[in-house]
């Protein structure tokens, strides 16, 4: 039987979604040189692919191309975690509240607790922590406001990622996630929007004190 090559879009989404995994799992460090050529390989795939998944990857943030340095993985700091827990701060407690009000389905993010709880590693945890989130303010009823969100759910999971590296806090994450969770399910959408944004804030400030205290001085 003769097998059916991939296309070439099929395979370029491949390699896109697996070196993001690799990068939010911290296979793929904060700094680390992503090469073509040893991408190529690791996947089975020519350059083309891979160059085209590190153009998608550099446009989410997640990745920085320069022209002397090459592509690597970016690195993370204060400014980075200010700027897009900033967007995350302003967006995503009002696209919860909406949420909310809508009366629409959570049972979306209650799944998604349930795997954070029953993660085997740091690595799956993550990745359910940041479908918990998305399923709060996806069905806001604003799909503008939920493109929005999406765009910096990447940059903000490489944070948390380098974050928990650091410093391992998902129990007290996951707890109050189980609270903003029962107050949305509650109704209590002005409760649930705060409790979502007392969560982001007391993250960043732990993770990124300095962060904190320059955004306190603009």
């Amino acid at each position: 039987m003769t097998s059916v090559p991939i296309p070439i879009p099929s395979r370029t989404q491949y390699v896109q979604e697996a070196i993001k995994h690799r990068i939010l799992t911290g296979r793929l460090s904060p700094g680390q040189a992503l090469v073509e050529t040893e991408l190529a390989e690791q996947f089975g795939v020519s350059k083309t692919p891979v160059r085209e998944a590190l153009k998608t990857l550099a446009g989410t943030g997640l990745v920085v191309m320069n022209q002397y340095k090459g592509v690597t993985v970016r690195m993370v700091d204060a400014d980075m975690a200010r700027e897009v827990y900033d967007v995350r701060l302003l967006l995503e407690p009002e696209a919860l509240r909406r949420t909310v009000r809508r009366g629409a389905s959570l049972d979306a993010a209650g799944e998604a607790l349930t795997r954070a709880d029953d993660a085997a590693d740091t690595a799956e945890r993550s990745l359910a922590n940041r479908e918990f989130h998305r399923a709060l303010y996806l069905p806001c009823g604003n799909p503008l406001l939920g493109r929005m969100l999406d765009e910096v759910r990447d940059q903000a999971a490489l944070v948390s990622a380098v974050a928990w590296a650091a410093e391992p806090s998902w129990e007290r994450e996951a707890a109050e996630h189980r609270e903003i969770l029962r107050l949305a399910l509650d109704g209590d959408g002005d409760g649930a929007a705060r409790a979502l944004y007392a969560h982001i804030a007391s993250f960043v400030a732990r993770a990124f004190p300095e962060a904190e205290e320059e955004g306190g001085r603009q």
